[in-house]
C-alpha cells in the first residue's frame, strides 16, 4: 500500500491568513492517477464489508474521513459491516458531548473555558472564565449546580483540570489560517478535544508527556533517535556529540506535533496518512519491488531506512517518527556537518 495523494476543493477552507507570510510551502508531487477515488475505495470491501487494504493508493480528502478510521485503527480491515456499524453506535460523538454535556454545560454551548473551573481537590471556582468573546451569561449558574452534585469522583475531577489546559492548545492551534479565526470553530475543536479526554483516559500520544522517575515520555524517542542516528549516520551522530547536541533536544517539537510545524498543513495530512500506513507494514513502502540495479539512490534509501524500521526497544517497535526525524538528519547530513 503506497499513499499518493491529491488536492482538491474539500481542502479550500484551510486557507492561510494574508499576513501569515512564513508558513512552509506545499512540497508534495502530486503523481496523477495515483489517488484513492470513490470507486477504488468502494471496490475494496468484500461483500460482508471487510477490507482489502493492501488496494489502498492513496486518499481523496472527499474520503478522508472513511479511510482514516481504519488506518488510525478505529475498525479492523477484517471487520463486517454490521460491526462496525455496532461500533458507530458505541462510539457516536454526539452521545458523548451529550455525556460532557451534562456534567459542564459549556461543552456544546459556543464557548470554552480558558482558567480552571474547580481546585485540585474538587472544590468549585466560583467564577470560572471562559473566553471573552463568548456569551458568559449563565455560567455562575453552571458553576453553582456542579457544587449542588456533591462531592465529584476522581475521573470528573481530573477531567475538569484539564478543560483550562486544553484551551491553552486550542487558542494557539494552526494560527495562520483563517479557518481559526472565527470563534464557533475554535469552539467546536475545544469540544472534540475535551470530549476526547473524556473518553480515551490514555491516548497514544500522551507517553510523550508522561513523566516517570527516570524519564520525560519524548525522552524515551530521542534516545532512540540518537541511537538510530549512530546507526545510519555515525559520523554527524559523532558531529552533534561534540557540538553538545547529543541529547537530540532540537527534535522535540517535530515529535511532538508530528512535524505540523516543519510543513504546510495540506503537507502534514499526507505525510501523517503515509505513517499510518507504514504502521500497517513497513515494506509497503518499497511498491512491492525487489532492489535492483536500476533502483535509484532514492528509492534504495527508502529500502534501507525500511530496514531500520525493523529495530525493536525493549517495549515495542520504534515510532515511525523517530525514523522521519532520523532521515532528514540523514539528507541534511553534510550541510550538517560544515555549517552546524
Amino acid at each position: 500500500m503506497v499513499l499518493w495523494f491529491n488536492k482538491e476543493p474539500a481542502d479550500s477552507y484551510y486557507e492561510v491568513r494574508p499576513e501569515c507570510t512564513d508558513v512552509p510551502e506545499t512540497k508534495f508531487k502530486i503523481r496523477p492517477g495515483k489517488t484513492l477515488s470513490v470507486r477504488k475505495w468502494q471496490a475494496a470491501f468484500a461483500p460482508d464489508g471487510q477490507l482489502d487494504i493492501g488496494k489502498t493508493l492513496g486518499i481523496r480528502p472527499t474520503i478522508r474521513g472513511e479511510v482514516w478510521e481504519f488506518l488510525l485503527g478505529c475498525f479492523d480491515p477484517q471487520s463486517t459491516y454490521e460491526e462496525r456499524e455496532q461500533l458507530l453506535q458505541e462510539r457516536r460523538y454526539e452521545k458523548w458531548k451529550s455525556v460532557c454535556h451534562e456534567i459542564f454545560p459549556v461543552v456544546g454551548s459556543g464557548q470554552f473555558i480558558t482558567a480552571p473551573v474547580i481546585t485540585e481537590d474538587g472544590q468549585p471556582i466560583q467564577e470560572p472564565l471562559v473566553d471573552q468573546e463568548a456569551d458568559n451569561a449563565g455560567n455562575t449558574d453552571m458553576v453553582n449546580d456542579l457544587l449542588s452534585k456533591g462531592p465529584l469522583n476522581e475521573r470528573i475531577i481530573n477531567w475538569l483540570l484539564q478543560l483550562h489546559q486544553i484551551c491553552l492548545d486550542v487558542k494557539r492551534t494552526d494560527r495562520t489560517l483563517v479557518f481559526y479565526e472565527k470563534q464557533e470553530n475554535l469552539a467546536e475543536l475545544w469540544d472534540i478535544l475535551v470530549v476526547y479526554a473524556w473518553i480515551d483516559r490514555d491516548g497514544k500520544k500522551r507517553g510523550n508527556l508522561r513523566c516517570t522517575e527516570s524519564s520525560v515520555g519524548v525522552e524515551s524517542q530521542l534516545s532512540h533517535l540518537a541511537m538510530v542516528t549512530q546507526v545510519i549516520d555515525p559520523k554527524l551522530h559523532q558531529h552533534l556529540e561534540t557540538l553538545g547536541g547529543g541529547d537530540y533536544l532540537f527534535a522535540v517539537r517535530m515529535l511532538m506535533v508530528l512535524f505540523r510545524r516543519e510543513f504546510s498543513f495540506f503537507d502534514s495530512l499526507y505525510l501523517w496518512q503515509m505513517m499510518w500506513a507504514l504502521e500497517y507494514d513497513p515494506d509497503l513502502f518499497y511498491l512491492y519491488e525487489e532492489p535492483s540495479s536500476s533502483m535509484n539512490e532514492s528509492k534504495m534509501r527508502s529500502r534501507s531506512m525500511c530496514d531500520y524500521m525493523k529495530i525493536k526497544s525493549d517495549e515495542a517497535p520504534l515510532p515511525i517518527s523517530v525514523f522521519l526525524v532520523a532521515s532528514v538528519l540523514k539528507e541534511k547530513s553534510t550541510q550538517l556537518l560544515h555549517e552546524a
